[in-house]
């Protein structure tokens, strides 16, 4: 059976208010997947991972009318082509990234580099993960 969400479950479960919740759903970013006898709308688990990637974008300070946008490219493309895209975003993003790094002092640069380090090589794994669906050997 799915599990289906009221709207208070699913605040809580994507952090987010019930007010947030009535909002995305008159912006047709969410939809209920149906509705109880007494008219209380239920989402699914997939409104919940769509929750979750509004807010990511939100992070990214993405407008809501952009986010749409994403979304309903997201809906339209495969997945090979979701990894594709994700992938250039993140290659135009380290590319931000180390000219941001080169504008910086040497020592200041070497500070940064030792701490963005670990982080870079769990975002490679998790790419390869991604990509090839198993671990990095």
């Amino acid at each position: 059976m799915i599990k289906l969400y009221r709207i208070g479950e699913l605040a809580k479960a994507a952090s987010v208010s019930e007010r947030t919740i009535d909002y995305y759903t008159k912006l047709k970013l969410i939809t209920p997947e149906a509705r109880t006898q007494k008219n209380y709308r239920l989402y699914s688990a997939e409104t919940l991972n769509r929750l979750k990637r509004i807010n990511e974008l939100k992070q990214e300070k993405y407008t809501l009318k952009e986010i749409r946008s994403k979304l309903e490219l997201w809906n339209k493309v495969s997945h090979e082509e979701q990894v594709t895209e994700k992938l250039t975003s993140l290659e135009i993003h380290m590319q931000r990234l180390e000219r941001e790094v080169k504008e910086l002092e040497p020592g200041q640069a070497r500070k940064m580099y030792s701490s963005l380090m670990p982080q870079s090589l769990a975002c490679i794994d998790a790419l390869y993960l991604l990509i090839n669906q198993g671990p990095f050997t």
